[in-house]
């Protein structure tokens, strides 16, 4: 059977990841590889940055929150110099853009599935015309992994979850998605992601 709806997460696959602007940020100030990814995840799910994702907090709230999880793991962060980095790498993937355009006309269903945060601008929320549905984790409440918000991706698009692929470059993600009943491809490469995604839909998705 043919796939019906493709989804794609946004940072880090349709716009520039913001785990290279957070990787950025650890060279420029003396801080080791990895180490605010690390405090993201052990302070999940009641930390500063999965409140963020899930609405509870303004960027305001989130600032001396974050700067309190990071310092408890013995790190100085600058919260709002952080985002306001993470927000300048969020430029879009035109090769993403286009392909997203091209299973449209084809009649495939696209939808993004993000983990995102309530910002003072417009952010990647200016990208929604591009999709058939936009499924945020600031709106919803839930974020990526937990399984329900593939639940209202697929409900927002009429699909089930093995007519469905989705692209996500957090390992983890793409794991759950799995679980869920997605066909996942972890993008590290966006053109080699969109080599794979056109194979398995069948179509040519480069820019003419």
């Amino acid at each position: 059977m043919p796939f019906r709806a493709v989804f794609f997460d946004l940072g880090g696959v349709v716009v520039g990841s913001p785990l290279h602007a957070i990787a950025r940020y650890e060279r420029d100030h003396g801080l080791p590889a990895g180490a605010i990814n690390r405090v993201v995840v052990a302070t999940a799910p009641h930390g500063a940055w999965s409140r963020l994702e899930r609405g509870e907090l303004h960027m305001g709230e989130f600032y001396p929150a974050f700067e309190a999880d990071c310092a408890a793991a013995g790190h100085q962060v600058d919260g709002r110099r952080l985002m306001l980095g993470v927000a300048a790498a969020t430029v879009p993937h035109a090769g993403m853009l286009t392909a997203i355009r091209r299973l449209r006309a084809s009649a495939i269903k696209v939808g993004a599935i993000t983990n995102n945060w309530i910002s003072e601008d417009e952010g990647t929320g200016a990208m929604k015309p591009l999709f058939d549905a936009f499924i945020e984790s600031a709106v919803t409440g839930v974020r990526k992994p937990d399984p329900r918000i593939f639940e209202l991706a697929c409900q927002a698009l009429d699909v089930a979850p093995a007519d469905a692929i989705f692209l996500d470059d957090i390992g983890m993600n793409c794991k759950a998605g799995r679980t869920f009943g997605f066909t996942t491809i972890k993008v590290t490469d966006p053109e080699v992601a969109l080599a794979e995604l056109a194979t398995l839909v069948g179509l040519d998705l480069r820019a003419a």
